[in-house]
């Protein structure tokens, strides 16, 4: 006979499990600390099952943010997430794995860098540290170039375009510096090179232009733009210099068209940011911000610190943060090389192409996005008479897609697009189940009866007397002003901020 034996711990733990518990069954505080703690268990299990309620990060087609590392480079994240990586001096390896980033991507955006010499930039924690960073450069630059003319430093701006990222706002808020924006227009969704060097002044510290717009993905022309600002610059005596922010592009621009010149190979590009965690294909938490050359790089603004016997500056906001995007990034690097990077952006712009052939084979939307740029499928309704973008956002949220969308900024606030990022592991497959769900979405809401407010569908009409004097009529819509109307009512339906997409 065999006989099964329970240990009195063992039956307190079976009694004591966590979903037949206390702790699943009291409420927890939310905005104060318990006044007891619980077992590791039910804390877990509390917390996982809240979690559940979030998106699925790989449905996320709003992100340009990876979400998908191999194996191999989990292990490597899980074995340094408690490494600090200002410690330096206790992480020696992991100074030298960044600087080893740097000098990468310092050569594959054409530094005048020597191989022996050593390139300047640093690892930052995404794309908006980078950017405050080269802003703050440019500022201290332009202020002590003033100083010693004698004139006034207290006034400085950037000009960009309306399309730029929220950070860039930020910027430019927290740095007192002026933000001028060359507005935008219907079908042209970047800045236009032309009137940004028209808004370009004396006070002018640089002029950003955006590799890789977050509205469409598209690449500015900042060849045209050297070009121009480089004749104002002989006309006028200034410098004005340009940043690129190629967040989205400067991963792909290299890999995709290598003869497309927009880095440090045109000479008024002085720094250039780059986001790791972007199309650098790193978990969130990595940025790189690199300088044309340490000239571009005010001193001052660099902290040097003495380890092992050398010296080694540090330019960053923060402080404390983790080292694993690093080592993940330096991972990518060597893992993949050149042809591995040309490889998944290939891919993504393939699959980009078929969701863009599986919408334009509806007729129910205009693509907006363009074929040289980030993989990204932005498009809009053709018809926004009876429902819009907004509810299609909102529906395709039952199918676990997270599809953002949003209104342009000024002056295109009219048009109103759906916009897909095409990311790794966002596979051919998922790209036809997409096209076959926003589809339903639409047959279904054809046969809904709107939810706009009848003001908002009128056609505004003007008579029109026709040439031959017959007398008949016709009737003008008046489209910018309905879609006006209609993206104002939804704002106010949905409370949802539509500036500033990432």
């Amino acid at each position: 006979m065999v006989l099964t034996t329970t240990s009195i711990r063992e039956s307190e733990e079976s009694l004591h499990c966590t979903f037949a518990s206390r702790y699943v069954q009291e409420p927890l505080p939310k905005f104060k600390i318990p006044k007891k703690s619980m077992p590791k268990e039910a804390a877990f299990q509390i917390v996982n099952d809240e979690l559940m309620l979030d998106g699925n990060p790989r449905l996320n087609l709003a992100s340009f943010v990876s979400t998908w590392m191999e194996p191999e480079c989990d292990k490597l994240i899980m074995s340094s997430i408690n490494k600090n990586y200002v410690d330096m001096d206790e992480y020696p390896v992991t100074t030298e794995l960044q600087n080893r980033c740097v000098n990468m991507l310092a050569h594959l955006f054409h530094a005048p860098v020597g191989d022996d010499e050593t390139a300047v930039g640093v690892g930052t924690v995404g794309s908006s540290e980078a950017i405050m960073l080269a802003g703050l450069a440019f500022k201290r630059k332009w202020q002590a170039k003033r100083k010693a003319e004698g004139k006034p430093f207290d006034k400085p701006n950037i000009v960009t375009g309306a399309n730029v990222q929220v950070c860039w706002e930020k910027f430019a808020r927290y740095f007192e510096v002026e933000l001028k924006e060359v507005k935008l227009k219907e079908g042209y969704y970047v800045m236009d090179p032309g009137k940004a060097v028209e808004m370009v002044d004396e006070n002018t510290i640089c002029v950003a232009a955006i590799l890789g717009s977050t509205l469409t993905g598209e690449f500015e022309d900042v060849k045209l733009l050297n070009k121009l600002l480089t004749k104002k610059n002989e006309e006028t005596g200034w410098d004005t210099p340009i940043h690129v922010d190629a967040a989205s592009g400067g991963f792909i621009a290299p890999f995709l068209w290598p003869d497309l010149e927009w880095d440090f190979r045109l000479p008024l590009v002085k720094s250039i940011n780059v986001s790791g965690h972007k199309y650098g294909l790193v978990y969130a938490g990595v940025g790189w911000v690199i300088w044309r050359s340490k000239e571009d790089l005010p001193d001052e603004l660099v902290f040097h610190i003495n380890y092992l016997g050398s010296d080694q500056p540090t330019f960053t906001l923060n402080f404390s943060k983790g080292s694993y995007q690093i080592i993940a990034q330096y991972y990518q690097l060597i893992r993949l090389g050149f042809e591995g990077y040309k490889d998944v952006m290939e891919n993504c712009v393939a699959n980009a192409k078929v969701l863009t052939e599986g919408i334009t084979k509806m007729g129910r939307f205009d693509i907006v996005s363009k074929d040289v740029g980030a993989p990204v499928v932005a498009f809009s309704l053709r018809d926004s008479s009876k429902y819009t973008v907004f509810e299609v956002s909102e529906h395709l949220r039952r199918f676990g897609w997270i599809v953002p969308a949003y209104a342009m900024p000024p002056d295109a606030e009219h048009i109103a697009v759906l916009r897909v990022v095409i990311r790794e592991d966002f596979s051919h497959s998922l790209a036809e189940r997409l096209v076959s769900d926003i589809d339903k979405i639409l047959t279904e809401l054809d046969t809904q009866p709107s939810r706009l407010p009848t003001k908002a569908v009128l056609v505004t009409a003007e008579e029109v007397r026709n040439d031959k004097g017959d007398g008949l009529h016709q009737f003008h819509m008046d489209t910018v002003e309905t879609q006006k109307d209609i993206i104002k009512h939804w704002r106010k339906i949905t409370g949802k901020k539509t500036s500033g997409v990432c």
